[in-house]
């Protein structure tokens, strides 16, 4: 049967979603952030060599990184479900935004992260100069960057109720983290009314929901 090996509050909640959506049977094994680096702890190493998730395993077969694991899945057991037609336009926006996920939306929120967290992490006598490194980075290219992916999602979502047109795919499952990541960072306000409706219809669907009872407690929900 096929593993999810599953981290708290990881990027692996979406293949936990993805196969509720498709009703493919899994087993969950759980691993937990340490509670002071929020690193994933060493046994993951035993499953893959870079010890993070999300890793899946199906009898022999080991497949890493979320968009891999998204193409494995549906390629396997999706039977056609969940991804739009070859040469249609719309399949070339799904390949888009199935990459663009842990692609280019996923550099500046690390950077946000990274450097909301260094001064907290640097020696108190460098805190002071950490700090304010931190804040200009932030401001002079991070936050620039958060707000104009912010901007190309909005009018994406303002021309078609999903990521890759009309009809729910593979591409909104990956681009759910990114958004889910922004909005904790930073709640959208009311010029975002696209992706406020676009969490609530994800939040809303079933299958998401019995992911999260999978899955357990997830910050991004």
């Amino acid at each position: 049967m096929l593993t999810v090996h599953h981290l708290n509050n990881s990027r692996s909640q979406r293949v936990l979603w993805l196969l509720e959506e498709l009703g493919v049977p899994y087993e969950v094994k759980h691993y937990q952030r340490d509670a002071k680096t929020m690193l994933a702890p060493p046994e993951l190493r035993a499953v893959h060599p870079l010890g993070k998730s999300p890793v899946i395993t199906d009898g022999d077969i080991t497949v890493a990184e979320t968009g891999a694991i998204v193409e494995y899945i549906l390629e396997r057991y999706g039977n056609g479900r969940l991804v739009p037609a070859a040469g249609t336009p719309q399949k070339l926006a799904y390949t888009h935004w199935l990459h663009f996920a842990e692609g280019s939306a996923m550099s500046p929120l690390l950077m946000k992260l990274v450097f909301g967290v260094l001064p907290d992490r640097a020696p108190k006598l460098l805190k002071p100069i950490v700090k304010g490194i931190s804040a200009k980075a932030q401001a002079g290219f991070v936050d620039p960057q958060l707000k104009a992916h912010q901007a190309y999602w909005e009018d994406t979502l303002s021309k078609s109720e999903w990521f890759a047109g009309p009809e729910f795919s593979g591409a909104d499952v990956m681009m759910s983290f990114p958004i889910e990541a922004a909005a904790s960072r930073a709640p959208f306000g009311d010029d975002k009314p696209k992706l406020k409706a676009f969490l609530a219809r994800i939040h809303a669907r079933p299958a998401y929901k019995k992911a999260l009872e999978r899955g357990g407690p997830y910050a991004y929900a």
